[in-house]
This record gives C-alpha cells, structure tokens and sequence, in this order.
C-alpha cells in the first residue's frame, strides 16, 4: 500500500495518507464483492432481514436493549434528541471540540447548541458544562471523542443534580468503555457513525442509535421511516433515515473482525506513544494503559504539537498525509453558526492539535517513519 520514491538528496521518501480510501473496499473485495451479489440476487435492499440481523447483533455487543440503524450518524444524533423529548427552545450543552454536525443535530430538533470547553483529555469538561448550565438547559450531550469515553460518572452525577438527561454523541467510539460500560450505553440514548474511516465502517454513509428505552427505540423506529409505525400507520412527521440493507451486511460481515480491529489500533498507539514519548515538544494522547477506567479504541491520534503548522509541512514534505480536525476550527469558531463563545481553552487547543496517521493498514515500521520525522524536525534524531 505505502510507495517507496526517491528525494532530490537520494533519500527515500514514503507515500503515507493520512487515511488510504480505496483499502476500505480492496483489502476486503472479494468478501465484499460476494456479499454485494448475494444480497442483490434477493433484492434485499431496505429495511430487510441482513439490517435486523446488524441491529441485533451491534446492540449484543454494546450491551444495550435497542440497535437501530439509521442514514448516517448525524440523522441519528436529531432522532435521539427528538426521542428522548429535547424540545423546541430547550438548551443542549456540548464540547466545541467536536464535528459541526453535534451541534447541527441539536440546532435542527429547534434547541439551542451551548458549546463549552473540553478539558485535558480534549473531551467535554464536567466543570465547564456545569457553569454553563441554566433554567432552559435539559440535557448534556458530551462527544465521545477519537475513540475515548468521557468521565460518565461525573457528568451523570452532573445530569442527576439537575435533572438534564444525556445523549452521547459516539460516532467515534464503538467500543470504548469507561469503568467497563461501552460509550454509548450511558444515557438516554446515542448515535454511532458507520461513515468509511470510522473503526466499523461501510461503503458510504450510515449510523446507529443506541438505546435501553423502548419508547424512545419506537420513536427513533418511526422516525427514521416517515413516521410510520410498524404497523405502517403515520403516526408523526419523520425522515427517511434508513440505513440500507447492502451496508447493514457489510456492517455485519465486518462486526465480526471487529475485536481484531480495536487490538490493531492499540498496539498502532503503543508503538506511536514509544517512538514519540520522548518529544517534549509533542503531547500525546493517553496510552493503552493509561487509566484502568478507560479503554480506548483510537479512532484517531491526536495530538498536541508546538509550531504545529510547520511540523505539518515538514512532515507533508516527508510523504506523511495529517489532517486538522473540524477543518482546523472548533464548532463555536464558525462565525457563520453564530454561537458567539469565547472558549480560551478550546482556542489554545485548536492552535496546536493534528491528527496523525491511524488504519488498519498502517505498519509498525509506518509508525516508526512518522517519529522518526517528529524527532527529526524537534531536532532530536536518533
């Protein structure tokens, strides 16, 4: 996958995207290319039994009641709030170091987005989202962030003494669990992303909304179908938000492999926390082992780096794709949205974070190649 090419000074320079696209359908095409066909040669296409197999299964593995899969995370995240009774007018707190998309969700179900500051670990602050709560406030909705969960036993005790309920943005974290209960189980309910780079991935866009409450799994049902019921009667406005069968079975295929997946990620973070500890002038995620409450998938490696935009170039120069999360801006930085918050916090961060390299398909060696570039531009080679 990597390519091997020649600088100007005779040194070999590799090729390494930050995320290489086209091995999310070749490393697996001949699995995928037999699940394309059998599928089709029965015209399951919506709503169909492959898709309620996926549900059932995903819902087995999160430890949760409820699976339903839906268009995309983002569909998701507005049916959860619509279902858990977040209203019109009612204040939604969440991290501004998340996607635009957290924030679109609450502001399309007509409440209000309150973005405030992530802490050390670059996920929602408990005490933050305290300050910022008021008489219209009725829910927190933390983002469970590069495959990593959140303090849930602080912002619950926050929710329980004020009576706010929680929706879990966990479109990165399939997987992760604090104190052993999987992101996405904590609240009244949650959106998971499906979107190609995500851990489990498709072939284009789909998600899931997780829940333990059958009301709001029926509601999530009917909105997701223009608010039909089961019985095919319209019982509300809804959209049509169904994740299709063909993605369901590559979903459920994959699911499987899915412990393997997380492993490989672990062991890819391990190796970057070893070639880069030494850096004083790169924070680091934290490791595998960090905190026994914490059991992080590594949906991405993101750190915190000094001339941040140099270093990118430098290691552009090298052949090494980076990436800026959010298009290098927290939610309340877009001034079009207009949030109007100043997070002092946020900003700093968002000055200095980057996104390295981090796929299946990434080599230990590929590992060592990126820190060694760091090193190099710290001026620390060895």
């Amino acid at each position: 996958m990597l390519t091997a090419v020649v600088a100007a000074r005779g040194e070999p320079i590799r090729s390494l995207p930050f995320y290489p696209y086209p091995q999310a359908f070749l490393g697996e095409e001949d699995d995928l290319v037999a699940l394309f066909r059998e599928v089709g040669r029965r015209g399951a296409f919506i709503l169909q039994e492959d898709g309620r197999r996926f549900e059932d299964n995903l819902a087995r593995f999160l430890g949760a009641r409820h699976a339903l899969g839906v268009a995309n995370a983002t569909d998701g995240l507005l049916l959860a709030l619509r279902a858990a009774g977040v209203r019109p007018g009612d204040e939604v707190i969440f991290s501004s170091h998340t996607m635009v998309a957290t924030a679109a969700a609450i502001h399309f179900c007509g409440a209000v987005p309150v973005p405030v500051e992530c802490g050390e670990d670059h996920l929602i602050d408990p005490d933050a989202a305290a300050a910022a709560i008021t008489p219209r406030t009725t829910a927190l909705l933390p983002t469970q962030l590069n495959g990593r969960t959140a303090d849930m036993a602080e912002l619950g005790r926050l929710a329980d003494r004020h009576g706010l309920m929680i929706v879990e943005d966990a479109a990165q974290a399939l997987g992760s669990r604090f104190r052993g209960q999987c992101a996405g189980t904590f609240g009244a309910a949650a959106a998971i992303s499906f979107y190609p780079a995500k851990l489990l991935g498709c072939l284009g866009d789909g998600g899931a909304v997780i829940t333990n409450d059958a009301g709001i799994a029926a509601r999530v049902g009917e909105g997701r179908d223009h608010g039909r019921s089961a019985t095919g009667e319209v019982v509300g406005w809804g959209l049509n938000s169904r994740l299709d069968n063909l993605q369901a079975a590559i979903l459920d295929y994959r699911l499987q492999r899915y412990g393997a997946v997380v492993e490989r990620r672990r062991t890819l973070a391990r190796a970057y926390r070893a070639t880069l500890s030494a850096v004083a002038e790169v924070l680091l995620p934290p490791g595998p082992a960090h905190d026994p409450d914490h059991f992080d998938v590594f949906q991405n490696y993101e750190i915190e780096a000094e001339r941040r935009d140099d270093l990118r170039e430098a290691l552009r120069a090298q052949g090494i794709g980076t990436l800026l999360p959010w298009g290098g801006r927290a939610v309340h930085q877009w001034e079009a949205l207009g949030l109007q918050r100043v997070l002092p916090v946020t900003e700093k961060l968002f000055a200095r974070v980057l996104l390295l390299p981090m796929h299946p398909w990434l080599t230990t060696d590929d590992v060592e190649y990126v820190g060694q570039a760091i090193r190099n531009f710290y001026g620390g080679r060895r």
